[in-house]
């Protein structure tokens, strides 16, 4: 009981200081740039760290520890996918979208093609952030549900709560020290105290392989299938997705952008190994005790072969993990939704909405606390009320990878593309993915079989590229003003603040 109050107590200290970062955050947040992107002003450090925290959420901590307990060594490749894919952005886009001086995915898009066509990929990728954050927040209230013996709706609104007001208060500034803090516990919780107590509990790698079956230390023993799954939605996921390219945009130079991000790449593959190898090392260490879910290992190895108070740092570090995503989603969706929803659903009314306020900062940054809150309030009002929102944000990030992936990339490597062959690929990728999944689902055995199937996405993926490319080849090439305004940003041509927003032909 004592070693359980401790392990709160810790929990408890690192919400309250969850909240003070809001505090600090809003007094260095005076405009628009400060509130969504941290003023543009991150380096070496900072960037790294929030970078590695935004995308090492419970999937790669709870889940990555699960998948080692269940598939050994090869439990590793869900989160060394995702460092991929943050290595890959880094090396080869970063530093072009850090020169851009943009703030949502959109921007990029109507920025290089000159063609208002292109914001419907607002509307996905509101869908995908939005549903990120909900899935986040479900998951780090099985924490609390776990330590606090809450019902679960109530720890989804308390933890949702202490996310809300430090996003909505200090916006990206607050976020990134929060980040800091988190990507400091983790790193700690899981190189430094699981992984080496675990390990040792095991008896060693030694101790691990006279227990278990030789499959665990087969590096594709989860199956090839599924490890390319893997690379197919979380590596290209990540190279257009909102919550990240936030990230890239806080970066103070293309430098920083370029090897920051990849050196956050390499912590989040081994990261990955650390996991499976905690995973593996519990397999052995907890083979006494029943365990329902693999999610339950990460909690099971924090209450039970970990001492008192070492415990609760680590549980604070799953908190962690799962916060940074959900915080990170949140302002992202709240991003996309005031620059590129909504000018865009206005249109269809014949409305012109100017979402910058420059001549009033502080006018602009409270719209934008308005816009975190209420998606946040949104977001928890989903978690709390599916038991399953993993099918929506599947069939977002689907869409997000099988619609959108060809024509954002496209625009950033092949000067040839068009903004209506950009349109089109859009339009039919989305259309492929989610007829194939309707039809997948139709067909099924099981429900949501359908939703889960890779085929969706391949099909999705082919068609866009096929239109992106024939219709390209056959359109009229990019106004040479758009091209100009496009070669100058990539140039790195020095954009005010109050230029930011994008032509449009």
């Amino acid at each position: 009981m004592e070693s359980s109050a401790i392990n709160i107590a810790i929990v408890v200290v690192y919400l309250l200081a969850m909240l003070a970062f809001g505090w600090w955050g809003k007094s260095r947040t005076k405009n628009n740039s400060d509130f969504l992107v941290a003023g543009r002003r991150l380096g070496p450090f900072l960037y790294t760290g929030t970078m590695a925290a935004v995308v090492l959420g419970g999937a790669s901590t709870v889940g990555g520890v699960g998948l080692g307990y269940k598939f050994g060594i090869s439990g590793m490749w869900l989160v060394v996918a995702i460092g991929c894919g943050v290595l890959l952005l880094s090396l080869l886009f970063a530093g072009t979208i850090q020169k851009l001086k943009i703030y949502t995915v959109s921007q990029m898009l109507t920025l290089r093609y000159g063609s208002r066509a292109t914001q419907t990929s607002g509307i996905v990728m509101l869908a995908y952030t939005l549903m990120l954050c909900a899935t986040s927040t479900g998951a780090y209230a099985t924490i609390f549900v776990v330590l606090f013996d809450w019902e679960r709706w109530m720890a989804i609104a308390v933890g949702g709560a202490i996310v809300l007001v430090y996003s909505t208060i200090g916006g990206m500034w607050s976020i990134t020290l929060a980040d800091q803090v988190q990507f400091i516990i983790k790193t700690v919780g899981i190189f430094f105290l699981m992984l080496p107590f675990t390990l040792n509990a095991a008896g060693g790698l030694d101790g691990i392989r006279a227990r278990v079956d030789e499959s665990f230390f087969q590096i594709d023993g989860i199956g090839i299938q599924t490890i390319i799954t893997y690379f197919v939605v979380y590596t290209l996921g990540l190279l257009i997705g909102q919550d990240i390219w936030q990230r890239v945009f806080t970066a103070k130079t293309p430098t920083v952008a370029r090897w920051g991000g990849a050196t956050a790449g390499v912590y989040c593959i081994l990261y990955g190994l650390a996991g499976a190898l905690i995973g593996m090392a519990a397999s052995v260490a907890l083979s006494d005790i029943a365990i329902e879910t693999n999610d339950d290992v990460y909690a099971e190895v924090a209450t039970n072969l970990l001492p008192v108070g070492i415990g609760g740092l680590v549980l604070a570090a799953a908190v962690a993990a799962m916060m940074s995503t959900a915080s990170g989603s949140l302002i992202a969706a709240a991003t996309v939704a005031r620059a590129d929803v909504l000018p865009f659903v206005a249109s269809w009314f014949g409305k012109t909405i100017d979402t910058s306020d420059s001549e009033n900062p502080e006018h602009d940054v409270r719209a934008n606390r308005m816009w975190v809150l209420g998606l946040g309030i949104v977001a928890i009002v989903i978690a709390i009320s599916t038991q399953d929102v993993v099918a929506a944000l599947t069939i977002a990030y689907d869409i997000l990878v099988g619609g959108l992936l060809v024509a954002i990339i496209g625009g950033l490597v092949w000067k040839r593309g068009t903004g209506i062959a950009a349109a089109a690929s859009m339009a039919v990728g989305t259309v492929i993915t989610l007829g194939t999944m309707i039809v997948l689902e139709i067909n099924a055995e099981q429900p949501l079989d359908g939703v889960y199937a890779n085929e969706p996405i391949y099909f999705g993926l082919i068609a866009s590229a096929l239109v992106f490319v024939i219709v390209s080849l056959l359109s009229k090439p990019t106004d040479p003003a758009v091209m100009k305004a496009w070669t100058d940003r990539v140039a790195g041509t020095r954009v005010a603040e109050d230029e930011l927003t994008t032509p449009a032909s």
